[in-house]
C-alpha cells in the first residue's frame, strides 16, 4: 500500500534492525519493495511468522483484525496503522488480544512525533479552548473510509491528550461530496472540566493545511503542523499596573520527520519492553469519540 513502503525504507536504515520481508497483496509491488530494501518479499503476512519479532501493519482498516490476529497470538510485537479497525467491537478484539499475549502494541497516531506537537503539548497548561483544521485534497486509497476515521481522528487523538478529562457531550455535521461517506466534518467536543474542542477536518479542500491554536489561561499556542513551528503568546501583568501586556515568541525547534520518529520509538519499546506513547487503549478511545462523532453525522443527515 500507500504508506508500506516508507515503513519498509525506514526499519531497512535502522541500525540494529533486519528487514526480514514485505507483504504485500500485489505480488510485483512486494517484489519490487523487496528488491529496493534488501529483504525478501512474500504472498501471505502468515509466510512471516516465526521469522520475526516485530511487524507493522499497513492494510486498509477493514482487515486490520484478520492481518494482525496471528501475530498477536504468536507473540509478534506490533505497530498498527490508525484507525485500529473499522467497528469498535473489532478494535477492542484487536486490543484485547495483544494484552492477553503481553504483546508491545503500538497505534501510528503519526502526529504525536510532529517535533512541535510534542513542544506544545510541553508548554500547554489547562487549555480552554482549541481549534484544529486539517484539511487536505482527495486522495483516491481512502476511500474505504470517511473523513471522520481517516483525518479527524489526528486532532481527536490530540485533543484528548492535550485536555486529559472525560468527554461531556458531542455535536457535529458533515456532508458528503465526492463519495459516500461524509468528506467534509466539524466536531465540537465539550469536556466535563469545561475545556471545548472545535475540530474540522476536510479531503476535499484545493490546498492542505494542518493547524491547531490552543488557547489557555493568559495564553496562547499555534502549531503549523506542516513545518513544526509553535508561535505562544502570554498575557503579562504590567509593570505599572494596569492591563497585562502580550508578548509573542516562537518556540525554537528542530523539525523532523515524525514517521522515521514513531518508528524509532516502536523499536525502543519493543526492545526495551516499555508501554508506547500511543498504545492499544489510547488507540481504542480514540477510535471510540471518531465513532460517536459520525454518529452525530447521520443522525443530522437523516
Amino acid at each position: 500500500g500507500y504508506l508500506g513502503k516508507f515503513h519498509a525504507r525506514i526499519y531497512a536504515a535502522m541500525p540494529q534492525v533486519q528487514l526480514v520481508g514485505v507483504v504485500d497483496a500485489d505480488a510485483a509491488t512486494a517484489a519490487r519493495i523487496a528488491k529496493e530494501y534488501g529483504c525478501q518479499a512474500f504472498a501471505r503476512a502468515e509466510d512471516l511468522l516465526g521469522k520475526v519479532d516485530a511487524v507493522s501493519i499497513v492494510v486498509p482498516t477493514i482487515h486490520h483484525l484478520e492481518v494482525a490476529r496471528p501475530f498477536l497470538e504468536g507473540g509478534v510485537h506490533m505497530l498498527m496503522e490508525k484507525p485500529l479497525a473499522a467497528t469498535y467491537e473489532d478494535a477492542r478484539t484487536i486490543v484485547e488480544i495483544a494484552e492477553r499475549n503481553k504483546v508491545i502494541f503500538q497505534v501510528g497516531h503519526l502526529e504525536r512525533y510532529n517535533a512541535g506537537f510534542m513542544s506544545l503539548a510541553e508548554s500547554v497548561k489547562e487549555p480552554r479552548f482549541i481549534e484544529a483544521h486539517r484539511l487536505g485534497t482527495f486522495v483516491e486509497r481512502a476511500t474505504d473510509v470517511d473523513v471522520v476515521t481517516d483525518l479527524m481522528i489526528h486532532d481527536i487523538d490530540i485533543v484528548m491528550s492535550l485536555v486529559n478529562s472525560p468527554i461531556r457531550e458531542i455535536s457535529a455535521i458533515g456532508v458528503p461530496v465526492l463519495t459516500e461517506h461524509a468528506d467534509i466534518a466539524n466536531a465540537r467536543i465539550e469536556f466535563e472540566n469545561g475545556a471545548v474542542a472545535n475540530v474540522t477536518a476536510s479531503r476535499v479542500s484545493n490546498k492542505k493545511q494542518r493547524r491547531i491554536r490552543v488557547f489557555g489561561r493568559h495564553s496562547y499556542h499555534a502549531l503549523d503542523f506542516g513545518d513544526s513551528q509553535v508561535e505562544v503568546a502570554h498575557a503579562v501583568p504590567s509593570p505599572g499596573g494596569g492591563r497585562p501586556e502580550i508578548t509573542t515568541e516562537r518556540l525554537a525547534i528542530e523539525p523532523q520527520p515524525p514517521l522515521d520518529a514513531e518508528l524509532a520509538d516502536f523499536i525502543d519499546c519493543v526492545r526495551h519492553k516499555r508501554a508506547p506513547l500511543v498504545g492499544g487503549r489510547t488507540g481504542l478511545e480514540a477510535l471510540r469519540v471518531a465513532l460517536l462523532v459520525k454518529e452525530k453525522i447521520l443522525s443530522c443527515q437523516t
